[in-house]
Formats: structure tokens, sequence, C-alpha cells
């Protein structure tokens, strides 16, 4: 059952000469919905002449269009924000490079309902208001100057300043809501009483938008009047993406055996049995395709988090189109609950290091420059790994790199992004042992973590036994272990696993590039924090100790 809105929208003149605000909406079908939303507009043009309408027109339409380029593991804030400013930043150009738009500026509100929520952006006085059990309230706030002379003036709008942002609200859905948003051409003539009468009169969103316009501008209203209202109508179910509600549906297969056939595939042996999830390879029959097949334990039937776990891994993994990841399979015909990706012959980095094989301080920074690229890849989509380590790396016949095994993975926009660190202790950062949660810098640590113990077989802080609670000092310099590792490398890596977050690198661009200009340009290391910094009740002991010591040698010599 997807999200079911009535939408209406209504646009006067009024007595001005030509109509300077815009909106506009789109309502998609199928994925398109379930993974984006519906989203509406509603820009209102300042700056006369025709650059206020110029300015709304292209906010909206550029807005409408560009959200739906945005990849789908981003969340609805970030997608509006990474939206909204560029175009703010091309109104600002137009404006300075045609005389004639020069103050043109518009202001914005937008609306996305997408699953059981919506989310509003905002910048000037335009307005969203909600409808709810008969009470309607306002749900943004009017950017204008308070001092009673400049209540008319836009403080903050799309075009009028370079260090722009939005206002954000967001809130669960209930069916019968019923949101408008309007210029102040229609909430500057009609009281928020008489607008709440009208949206309760009317179950028609059409004709609710417009009367809303035609009574705005009876009631004496001399701007442009513009009006969107959307009413839910049905909502979809709670907690699960509808694209893959199906596939929830589907039962946990049971255990297979090497020969076994499902759905044209042949099973052909166990990759990895672990807690949650069994990994096959399997051949499909009809092309002899090999193929990797991922499902959850029988035991696991029952299990809904781990059965919505494996979905939701599924449906980031779809996502997710890299040269660097296994890449997903469709598959039509499912009789039970699993989903099939591409198979790499090769072997992952731990498993090379548990064949004792050396590598070369060239092999790490090749491996360390295909990680980065991946781990770059996955973070533009606002996703992390969260397990990033040897045994999740791997290096296929092919020569490529691969990253592998999302279970854990998280879109930072979802619910779980707060919920726990799954990480292997060695590998996570000093702060997620405390109150910290694991994201996209976290993923950067662990790989730096990675090379040190591809070089070096050890760990920077040493190894960390699940459970336990470690206390960090200083990292070891991996010298000590591979006195060939260039200074260069030792303070790149030496950076990376910094225990202050602050000295690390902070994108996996930064990573890369130091790890692709090596001596050329190399980083700083990072400096040695101070024992008083470390471990202040220490410094004061060994102070009182040396003091103490000091005092008694005085006071033998005092006493000969």
């Amino acid at each position: 059952m997807p999200l079911r809105v009535d939408i209406g929208h209504s646009s006067l003149t009024g007595p001005r000469e030509r109509n300077e605000d815009f909106c506009g909406m789109v309502t998609p079908q199928g994925t398109e919905l379930e993974n984006k939303g519906l989203i509406a507009a509603v820009a209102d043009g300042i700056g006369g002449h025709k650059g206020g309408r110029e300015a709304a027109e292209y906010t909206v339409r550029g807005l409408l269009s560009d959200y739906y380029a945005t990849p789908d593991t981003w969340g609805v804030p970030h997608a509006l924000e990474k939206v909204v400013v560029p175009l703010n930043r091309w109104v600002m150009a137009e404006a300075t490079r045609q005389p004639e738009l020069a103050g043109m500026a518009t202001t914005l509100t937008v609306l996305v309902l997408r699953g059981r929520r919506y989310v509003c952006a905002h910048v000037g006085d335009s307005r969203l208001y909600l409808l709810r059990d008969g009470e309607c309230r306002r749900l943004t706030t009017d950017h204008v100057w308070e001092h009673p002379e400049l209540r008319n003036v836009l403080s903050r709008a799309v075009g009028l300043d370079r260090h722009f942002h939005l206002d954000f609200v967001d809130g669960e859905l209930r069916e019968g809501d019923c949101f408008l948003l309007c210029s102040d051409g229609v909430w500057g003539a009609l009281e928020q009483r008489r607008i709440a009468g009208v949206l309760l009169a009317h179950a028609d969103a059409q004709r609710a938008a417009a009367s809303l316009t035609s009574l705005a501008l009876a009631a004496g209203g001399q701007d442009n009047a513009s009006a969107v209202v959307a009413r839910i109508l049905e909502l979809p179910p709670e907690n699960l993406r509808d694209s893959l509600e199906g596939t929830a549906r589907l039962p946990v297969p049971p255990r297979f055996r090497p020969g076994q056939e499902i759905d044209g595939l042949r099973i052909e042996e166990v990759l990895h049995d672990s807690r949650a999830t069994l990994l096959y390879r399997v051949t499909e029959q009809t092309s002899g395709q090999q193929l990797v097949l991922k499902t959850l334990r029988p035991e696991l039937s029952d299990d809904v988090d781990e059965i919505r776990a494996l979905i939701m891994e599924e449906w980031r993994a779809r996502r997710i189109v890299s040269p660097f990841f296994a890449q997903l399979v469709p598959s039509e015909m499912r009789s039970c609950l699993y989903y099939l990706q591409s198979w790499h012959d090769g072997a992952t980095l731990q498993r090379m290091l548990d064949a004792d094989m050396h590598f070369t301080v060239a092999d790490a920074v090749q491996h360390g420059i295909r990680l980065m690229k991946g781990l770059s890849a996955l973070h533009r989509l606002d996703i992390a790994h969260r397990d990033i380590k040897p045994a999740n790396i791997h290096v296929g016949r092919d020569g490529r790199l691969r990253i592998l095994d999302l279970g854990v993975a998280v879109s930072l926009s979802e619910d779980e992004a707060g919920k726990g660190n799954p990480g292997t202790p060695s590998y996570m950062a000093p702060e997620l042992f405390t109150d910290a949660r694991a994201g996209t810098a976290h993923d950067l640590y662990a790989a730096g973590v990675t090379l040190y113990h591809l070089l070096s077989r050890k760990y920077p802080y040493g190894e960390i036994e699940p459970f336990q609670h470690p206390k960090f000092g200083e990292p070891v310099a991996p010298t000590r272990y591979r006195p060939e590792i260039p200074g260069w490398l030792e303070n790149v890596l030496l950076k990376a696993v910094a225990k202050d977050p602050a000295q690390r690198f902070e994108t996996a661009e930064e990573f890369l590039l130091a790890l692709e200009r090596g001596a050329n340009r190399p980083v700083s290391r990072p400096p040695v924090t101070p024992l008083a910094m470390r471990n202040p009740l220490l410094t004061w002991r060994i102070i009182a100790g040396v003091s103490l010591l000091a005092n008694l040698l005085l006071l033998m010599l005092l006493t000969r």
C-alpha cells in the first residue's frame, strides 16, 4: 500500500501586472514515490520587473528536477540543501551578470512527503500550515526584520546572501492531515482561522486551493495569491520501504547443501556461515553465471529485525554502482528470502594474511588508494560501512579491489544510524568505546588500521578483544615493526589512526590525495599529546614523587 495524497494548486495574479509567484509539485509513482517521496513548493519572487518571477520559477523548477536526481540513500534535508544551495548561487550570479535582474530573489517553502513522515524546508515569508484534528497551526517562521518599520523586508531569501541556509521542520504523518503552502498574498489577506475554515469546508484539495486564492483577492489582497493543498488519504506500512514489502513476506529458506537447486540456481558451496547470515556460491543454470546468494540462517525465520536488516542491506546494495563493490543482480522469481550479487574469484586481504603473504610498501599503498576510491563512492551516497577490515576487502583475480559485506552498513538518514557500534574492536576508533556513534569518518580510521596491519601484522594500539574497555595512549609507530616503511607513509598512517579525531583525515578524498602524493607532498606527523593531557593523574603522581624525593634529599643534607 503506497502513500496516497490528494493535492491541488492555484496561483492568481490579482491586481498586479504580472504574477511573480511560482508553485509546482511532483507526484511520482512506484519506487520513486517510495524512495524520494512527493514534493511540492511555493516561491514568491521579489526584486520587481521580471527578476522576481525568474528567480521564483527557476528555483522551483530546478528544485523539482534536481531533487529526484540525488541519491536515494541521502536524507531528505541533506538532499534539499544540496539542491537549493547551488540554486541560491545561480540566482545571485544572474543578478550580478544582468543589470535588469539586479536585486532578484525569492522566498521558498518546500514540502516533501515520504513514507510516514513529512519534511519542510523554508526560507523567506511564504508559509506552511498543517491542519490536524480540526486545529490549524503554522509550521514555518517568517524571515523578516523585527524592526516595526522593516516588517515587510526579508532578512533571508534565495538569492539574497551567499551565506545561505534553510530552516527545516519534520514530523510524523497522520491520515487526514492537510498541508497548505502559500505565499503572503494568501496569508496576508486571510486570518489563520479563516484559512482553517476553508480547508475544513473543502475535502477536495484542488477546490480548497482555488477557494483560498480567490478569497484572498476578494478580501482586498493586493499581491499575487498562490496556494498548494496536500491532504493525506492513506499511509504506507510503518518502517518498511514499499518496494521491498513483498520480499519481507517471503519465507527464510532452509540451509542448503551443495548440489541443491532453487529458482534456477544450483548451490555450489557455502562461502560464509556467520551468526545471522549464510553466503553461498551458486550457478545460474540458464547462463552458467556464478553468483553469490546471501540469506539468513533458518533459525532466524521469525526475527523481524534480522529480516528487515537483510532487506535494507539489499536496498542499499542496489544503489551502490561502483567497480569497488560487488554488484547486485536482479532476481525476479524468488521463492524465498535472499538476494544475489556478482561473484569474483580471488581472496580477501585477511585470507592473504592468514596464508602468510608478505605485503610490500607498494602493495599497501596501492590497496590503500583503491580502498579510498571505494569509500569515497560509498560516502558520497551518505552510507557508512562501519566494519572496514582486511576480512571485508577482496582482491579479485582481475586485480580489482572490492569492499564486501554491507551487513552493518547504514544510510546516515536512517534511524539505525544512531544505534550501536557493530564494528570489529581492533579497528574501532577510541571515541566509539564511549558515547560516539560510528559514521563515515570512522571508516577512514578503520582503513588506516587496515593498512597498518597489512604492513606490520600489529595494531597501532594493540589488539582489542570484544567487551574489553581499552585505554588509548599514543599509537606505536609502524616503523618499529617495519623499519623500511618510508617516513611519509608512516605519517599518513599515524594521521589516519590518531587518537584525537581532529587530527585525522576528514574525508576519503583527503586520505586518497595523501597516498597519491606520497613523498612529493608529505603530510605532517600528528603532534604527540603531552603526558599531562594524556594522564593528568599520573603526571601529578610523578610531580609529587619527585617533590617528595627532593625534600628527602634536602632533609638529609640539612641533618648532616
